[in-house]
């Protein structure tokens, strides 16, 4: 979301007091004139000296205003729409071309996820995640979650969970317990979300669902940086993300209803207009909890970008942080909506 400025508030109670109270002010409180302003100026100053303690006002002429400051988006904005014209091009491709292919492109983008995370865990927190268990174990994740369904995610999560304990084992124990604790953390944050995007790509229409998926998380975030960068004044978290206000989380809202109610009518075989309206209010409200959720971990991390990999965009963990949390709320609306084959 776009960042808007703050505009500073000048002056104030405490800048007056200060003035009251410095001893060349004209009156006392009761307004008479201070002992020391009745005395004749020192015969040894100088008429320069003289003229410096008793300065003329200042004339009442107004003063130009300053140049109002333009937002910024803060990105480079030409970079970034190319990297995601890219990236929607190839994903759409690999998507209905066939759906294994799109299983590996997911695979690929949880390994690299899972390498910029436990990667800025150990540069700025010296937390060592093992990487090896979490990449295999990630790619089996999602893989599993294919081909053998929720069940199979679930053991996928177990085992990788328990290869992190054992493949710390051969370090030694000084910070074990923070080291697998992020491990898990890790393994279920990154793989263990993505999953649900497998699951989804099961059923007979999955790459529509995806796409949908896909579409209503890509204009919800839109539709918080068009608003926000544009009517944004009220925070919605200044403590986690200064950036994000009440009107972008407002136009995420519209936006992704919007675009729910035209997905569910027409792509999306048995689907209604009214479900859309409630997925979209779900993937606005998901999406921007995620993107929330990762500014946190970047913030105690003192970070601004999980990566440099994406030009415009940061690393992949920053596109994927509002569609992680995103993927197992669509999953189960769609099923309860439409069914699960």
């Amino acid at each position: 979301m776009p960042i808007v400025p703050d505009v500073p508030a000048y002056g104030g109670d405490q800048d007056d007091d200060r003035g009251a109270a410095r001893l060349g002010g004209p009156l006392f409180r009761d307004g008479t004139p201070h002992p020391a302003q009745l005395q004749a100026p020192n015969a040894t100053q100088s008429p320069a000296q003289n003229l410096s303690q008793n300065p003329e006002p200042m004339s009442d002429a107004p003063q130009p205003a300053p140049a109002p400051q333009k937002k910024s988006a803060g990105r480079d904005l030409s970079a970034a729409i190319g990297v995601g014209v890219g990236l929607g091009v190839v994903i759409v491709a690999s998507l209905f071309v066939r759906k294994a292919v799109f299983v590996g492109v997911v695979a690929v983008a949880v390994v690299v996820g899972l390498w910029e995370l436990t990667s800025r865990l150990q540069e700025r927190k010296g937390i060592k995640a093992p990487l090896v268990p979490l990449a295999v174990g990630g790619a089996a994740m999602v893989v599993a979650g294919y081909v053998r369904g929720a069940e199979g995610a679930w053991v996928a999560m177990a085992l990788t969970a328990l290869a992190v304990l054992v493949w710390r084992m051969t370090e030694p124990p000084e910070g074990y317990l923070k080291d697998v604790t992020a491990g898990v953390f890790a393994a279920f944050y990154v793989p263990f979300l993505a999953t649900f995007v497998a699951l989804m790509l099961t059923a007979d229409d999955g790459p529509w669902r995806v796409l949908t998926f896909l579409l209503l998380t890509v204009v919800s975030d839109t539709g918080a940086y068009a608003v926000g960068w544009r009517f944004g004044k009220h925070k919605l978290a200044p403590r986690i993300s200064p950036g994000k206000t009440r009107e972008g989380l407002l136009g995420a809202v519209l936006f992704a209803m919007v675009a729910g109610a035209l997905c569910m009518q027409f792509l999306i075989e048995g689907g209604s207009w009214w479900q859309g309206l409630l997925l979209g209010l779900a993937v606005a409200g998901s999406a921007t909890l995620g993107d929330l959720g990762e500014s946190m971990i970047k913030r105690d991390l003192g970070i601004k970008d999980m990566g440099t990999l994406l030009p415009g965009h940061g690393g992949i963990m920053d596109r994927l942080d509002s569609l992680l949390p995103t993927a197992p709320v669509v999953w189960l609306l769609m099923v309860i909506f439409v069914g699960s084959a």
